[in-house]
């Protein structure tokens, strides 16, 4: 009954529509009564909303150079929940001598004072450059004087030497957009490729060739207006991939002779192969072979040795949270700091793993937060990360030695993003990536009721697999505010919130609490749910709307809530909650809630198992329906009655 819902990316003839009459690249005048407006008319709750947004990518035929050209006017609402606007990043990229430059740039705050329009100019000071590796650096600034009413404008030009992939733009974005346009012209003899994927049809679309800047041009222009922000689904692990998106591929050049570039995965393997910070690293055998631990010659299996290797690595070094496909110091430095990036530590358990004698290749991947692989129209630019894979008897099996909870085919969860291309020294294959390992949750309360109607206990929140790899991520990145999450979501008083990575990598966070809410007197009786503060209280599969997309769990999962709770002395149960178990035909999804008294203890046990990573979008009435019959479960009360 279960199938997997692939999205299709493709590259698309666009079809000429006669939209002469549209001017593109003419941005309005600036116009006072923007700052009037009180609310957006696309959407009425929106913190901001873009009156114009222009994206133009030009190549200089002359100079060879990519002209990256943006505007941008928006309007700020609630400056509050508009955060996003209220600072600008430039991302300037470097490689070798050839780098981008940041040629132009203005941008201004503008606001109604006393019915007069005041500007406020960004100011050189108040912006400034970071390095984020030897690859890329970005030019952040924030625009000064902000409030709810202003309007921010701002424009820039950056030229790039870099034309074999020009940056996506995403058309369908949160805020709503009354126009946003897409322009991109290029000489003939540079021709590119267009991925255009989404649901969304331009308002305008010109897509013709002409004479400009002196020579003949293909130009692609799309224009949009009244764009409404995209709706997002809960259970989706990326809705990047389901945006209306517009990008470009260097296709081909042709200066006296005809030269392809659009490259097939065979050739982007060839060009890793023969690049130094991939293919040159790969080469240098010796180090892999100083630095071999010792005993592994006397394991048995290909998976032993492998295991070995990879613990050994995954011990030794630590990830500096730099993604990319290329190493930035090299294998060297690597083994001297015992500190790199992705590619660094995955590329040399590929070494290890070679000098061992087993049959193992780096496979390209793109992470979740960068989207989906487009398989139909290869290039590099699309990777973000390097993975490992060996192949034995039984089948490959895939490593990440980035994180220092992961093992064989469990990796972490940014790696599931459906597709890898492995590159063997002779051949390309295309993985399909599913995570088929299952996590466990397990949710333990230990409490008592104390005779004045307080509760008080123990709690653990126990993570295992790709889940406990997501955990430790939230809990690395702010600790203080993960275990914040804990006062905030339950309303319960805890104290002596300790959160670690236990030896086998499970992810546990134990704590102590004490609760004074929790049980309501009527009379001699106390009024309880024994599900104390872990019963659901709502259907999260709450959409009214017809599913669209398909729904992400990132792993097979089983999530365990047990609660052990002690009647004081005196006091009976009037009656017992009722048990309820729901499963679908399949058995792909199945719930149990269970009661059991022993004695003056009270257990109660919720089980959720959920069988498959992701599920078709004809799945969520069938979530909606278990998730509903959990909630009213979980919401059963019981009475203390004193004898």
């Amino acid at each position: 009954m279960k199938k997997i819902v692939l999205m299709a990316f493709c590259t698309i003839n666009l079809i000429f529509i006669d939209a002469q009459k549209h001017e593109f690249l003419n941005p309005p005048k600036f116009n006072d009564t923007d700052l009037s407006k009180q609310k957006s008319a696309l959407d009425e709750n929106a913190p901001a909303e873009i009156l114009y947004k222009s994206q133009h990518f030009m190549v200089d035929t002359y100079t060879g150079l990519l002209t990256k050209k943006a505007f941008y006017r928006v309007k700020i609402y609630d400056k509050d929940k508009a955060e996003d606007w209220l600072n600008l990043e430039i991302p300037l990229y470097k490689n070798g001598s050839s780098e981008e430059k940041l040629n132009k740039i203005k941008a201004f705050t503008y606001n109604l004072e006393n019915g007069v329009v005041v500007p406020t100019k960004v100011e050189k000071s108040s912006k400034y450059k970071s390095k984020e590796s030897k690859y890329l650096s970005i030019t952040k600034f924030a625009f000064p004087n902000v409030k709810n009413g202003s309007v921010i404008e701002y424009q820039y030009e950056v030229s790039s030497p870099f034309l074999f992939a020009i940056p996506e733009i995403i058309i369908e974005g949160d805020t709503p957009s009354l126009y946003t346009e897409y322009v991109l012209e290029n000489p003939l003899n540079i021709a590119y490729n267009i991925n255009y994927t989404g649901s969304l049809n331009p308002t305008y679309r010109v897509v013709e060739e002409q004479s400009m800047y002196g020579t003949q041009y293909k130009t692609y222009r799309f224009g949009y207006e009244k764009l409404k922000g995209f709706k997002t689904e809960k259970f989706v692990k990326n809705d990047r991939n389901y945006r209306t998106k517009v990008s470009a591929e260097l296709n081909s050049t042709n200066f006296k002779e005809l030269k392809l570039y659009s490259s097939s995965w065979e050739q982007i393997k060839d060009r890793l192969y023969e690049n130094e910070d991939f293919g040159g690293e790969l080469k240098k055998s010796k180090l892999a072979k100083e630095n071999m631990p010792a005993g592994i010659a006397d394991f048995k299996t290909d998976v032993e040795k492998a295991d070995a290797i990879f613990k050994h690595i995954q011990k030794t070094f630590t990830w500096n949270n730099d993604r990319g496909i290329y190493t930035e110091d090299g294998i060297k430095k690597l083994l001297e700091t015992k500190t790199g990036n992705a590619a660094e530590i995955n590329l040399f358990l590929v070494m290890m793993l070679r000098e061992a004698g087993l049959k193992a290749d780096p496979v390209l991947i793109s992470t979740v937060n960068k989207g989906l692989i487009n398989l139909i129209s290869p290039n590099v630019s699309n990777m973000n990360f390097v993975i490992v894979a060996i192949e034995t008897k039984d089948g490959l099996h895939i490593y990440d030695a980035t994180s220092k909870q992961s093992s064989m085919d469990q990796l972490p969860p940014r790696d599931w993003n459906q597709y890898g291309i492995l590159l063997s020294k002779d051949k390309v294959k295309q993985m399909q990536m599913v995570n088929a390992k299952p996590s466990f949750t397990y949710l333990t309360v230990n409490a008592k009721i104390n005779e004045d109607g307080s509760i008080s206990g123990t709690y653990s929140d126990k993570d295992t697999g790709t889940f406990a790899m997501f955990v430790k991520e939230n809990y690395d990145d702010n600790n203080e505010k993960y275990k914040k999450q804990y006062k905030e979501n339950y309303a319960i008083d805890f104290t002596g919130i300790d959160s670690k990575v236990l030896e086998n990598g499970d992810f546990e966070s134990t704590m102590k609490f004490s609760s004074d809410n929790l049980i309501d007197r009527v009379g001699k009786k106390m009024i309880i749910n024994p599900m104390l503060f872990l019963n659901k209280n709502s259907n999260e599969f709450d959409q009214t709307e017809q599913r669209k997309y398909t729904i992400d769990f990132i792993s097979p999962y089983t999530k365990v809530k047990k609660i052990v709770l002690e009647i004081p002395e005196g006091y009976t149960i009037e009656e017992l909650p009722k048990s309820k178990k729901i499963v679908t035909d399949d058995k792909e999804i199945s719930y149990n809630y269970a009661v059991e008294q022993k004695g003056n203890t009270l257990e109660i046990t919720s089980t959720t198992t959920v069988g498959s990573a992701d599920y078709p979008k004809e799945y969520y009435p069938a979530f909606k329906q278990i998730w509903g019959v959990a909630s009213k479960s979980e919401n059963q009360v019981i009475s203390l009655i004193k004898k």
